[in-house]
């Protein structure tokens, strides 16, 4: 069983219980049936004795009739005489009916097994059952009470195998019907079934495709529908999707790594060879070893900030909710960042009080961190930063504006992708991955950064975060 494919298991399953319903139905119409027949023969049996109860007349003396005119057969019985009614019927339906005398003398009438009931005693209005030669009779007996007629009796006795020939019939007709019943449902359900799992396999074959040929752009086509499987393959596609994105992703990110990293460590390795080359002076020595240490630097917070990226994105759990008051972190962060002074840029500040998020205080402090360090490394000479928290329909708006160099329009949606600097703010200071962490971690909190910039007119960068 176990090498079947699944929609011949699936099709056997079905046709064994389908068999078992059959033969129970079989079974069960047998026997539902025969009760039936033989309640109907029953039912016959004392129907026809009832009907044949009125047709016989005693007559003291006939002398005075017209016999012509009676279309009925005349018996001497007794005193007198019977009339029994050319209605009487000896045999209706295998039910044979007879007059007896109390002395079960057949007077009248057939009884095919008369030799074998002479010595059933009469039992007026019940049916009885008597078995003769191996074959199941009934028998049904009425007392005639009419004046004259108190010695006589309507016997009525019929074969319980009347059913047979109807039964056989039966057994014949579900014999035939049953199996065609169940061939025609084996092979539609072995046809639904098979269109059934016809997305699975189509599914399997993508799979099997995309991990063949690392093809990520494979897309599952089951075309229009809204089932499980169609769901199910929407999801698979989703998958896919994602996936798709974030090897496009990490292949972007390795390689701008790669390129962003080989500037100083070219640098690194040229100051090397230069120091090595010959003997210099300790000057020549103390100013390659800055730049050595300068590069070098620069290498440490770049690997760094990707670490960050990387646990952010593979482990998002150690970073821990918290409720914060986003007060007093911004705030005591601008008290800190006002000291930087650099280029005589002066930090001010204006919070709310009473703000409140939930949300990761190492993170959120390294992403108002990164706005204002950007601020004061491309703002100008002698220039100002603001820094304004405040809420607005149940949002919490935080705002870095500062008027330095800014930003061209169509550098504005670049800025966040990671290792990007524009040209006009190249100072070899940052790693290229400030603003695209900052981005990063608004959308870890559920929330977004916006900017607002022109050239030489300075930038707004504004945090949105949902209350």
């Amino acid at each position: 069983m176990k090498r079947f494919p699944l929609r011949v298991k699936i099709t056997l399953w079905f046709t064994s219980a389908l068999l078992i319903v059959v033969l129970f139905t079989f079974i069960s119409v047998l026997s539902v049936s025969n009760r039936i027949l033989q309640k109907t023969i029953r039912d016959n049996l004392i129907e026809t004795v009832e009907n044949n109860f009125d047709e016989i007349i005693f007559y003291p003396d006939i002398s005075k009739l017209d016999l012509n005119e009676k279309s009925g057969h005349f018996l001497k019985f007794e005193t007198g005489y019977l009339e029994v009614d050319d209605d009487f019927l000896d045999e209706v339906n295998q039910v044979y009916t007879s007059i007896y005398s109390s002395e079960h003398v057949l007077l009248y009438g057939e009884n095919p097994v008369s030799l074998s009931t002479d010595d059933v005693k009469f039992t007026d209005s019940r049916i009885r059952t008597v078995k003769i030669d191996g074959t199941n009779y009934y028998i049904f007996d009425r007392k005639l009470t009419s004046k004259g007629l108190e010695n006589l009796w309507i016997r009525g006795i019929v074969s319980e195998e009347q059913g047979a020939v109807q039964m056989t019939s039966i057994a014949r007709l579900s014999l035939i019907l049953l199996p065609v019943v169940v061939i025609i449902s084996c092979l539609g359900g072995y046809n639904i079934v098979k269109r059934t799992l016809k997305p699975i396999q189509e599914i399997s074959e993508t799979a099997r495709h995309i991990g063949e040929e690392n093809d990520l752009k494979k897309r599952i086509e089951l075309g229009e529908g809204n089932d499980e499987l169609h769901r199910l393959a929407d999801t698979f596609n989703d998958m896919f999707e994602k996936l798709d994105l974030n090897f496009e992703t990490q292949h972007r990110f390795i390689s701008d790594a790669s390129h962003e990293l080989r500037t100083p460590m070219s640098v690194i390795s040229a100051q090397c060879e230069f120091s090595l080359e010959t003997d210099r002076s300790p000057e020549e020595y103390e100013k390659a070893f800055r730049v050595i240490d300068r590069q070098s630097k620069k290498v440490s917070k770049m690997i760094n900030d990707m670490l960050d990226f990387t646990r952010l994105e593979s482990n998002p759990d150690r970073y821990a909710f918290e409720e914060l008051d986003m007060t007093e972190l911004v705030s005591s962060l601008c008290e800190d960042l006002a000291l930087i002074g650099e280029k005589g840029i002066k930090l001010e500040y204006d919070v709310r009080q009473g703000v409140r998020f939930n949300g990761n205080r190492e993170l959120l402090s390294r992403l108002i961190a990164n706005l204002v360090v950007n601020a004061y490394r491309y703002g100008k000479e002698d220039g100002h930063i603001w820094v304004e928290l405040k809420t607005h329909n149940g949002k919490i708006i935080l705002s870095v504006k500062d008027d330095g160099i800014g930003i061209k329009k169509e550098e504005q949606e670049k800025i966040f992708e990671r290792f990007y600097q524009s040209d006009a703010s190249r100072t070899g200071a940052g790693s290229g991955l400030g603003l695209s962490m900052a981005s990063e971690i608004a959308r870890f909190h559920g929330g977004e950064i916006t900017v607002e910039s022109e050239p030489e007119k300075g930038s707004t960068f504004t945090l949105i975060l949902n209350l």
